[in-house]
């Protein structure tokens, strides 16, 4: 339980970073409401500076993981991923709700991960 409640706290802090670093500049932000899906396009959202992705990386064919990496490394390393034990299945989908929740879904439209605004 302790590894889980310290990955929460990684992925806000990754969140906040990559989410300021979008808006301290006037181009690149992610709007609310959008989303990406997980297909052979590799469909990310890239931090405004490029140094960071958040998106889709295929692991095996087929098969994805919702993950924050640096980008302007060969070798993608990856820093924070969502649901990392179970990877998720081509048009799996995340999204950006208006509330700043981010859902992580399989192509059915069922929910596999999702954050929780705390108020």
């Amino acid at each position: 339980m302790a590894f889980a409640v310290s990955s929460k706290i990684i992925f806000f802090l990754l969140l906040f970073l990559f989410l300021l670093s979008a808006t301290a500049q006037r181009y690149g932000n992610v709007t609310l409401g959008s989303s990406i899906t997980a297909n052979k396009a590799n469909s990310t959202w890239v931090s405004p500076s490029g140094d960071f992705a958040f998106g889709f990386q295929q692991i095996i064919p087929g098969r994805y993981l919702l993950a924050i990496w640096f980008n302007r490394i060969p070798e993608r390393t990856i820093v924070w991923s969502a649901n990392r034990d179970n990877l998720v299945q081509e048009g799996s989908k995340v999204q950006l709700y208006a509330d700043g929740r981010f859902e992580l879904s399989d192509p059915s439209g069922h929910r596999i991960w999702a954050t929780t605004i705390i108020s």
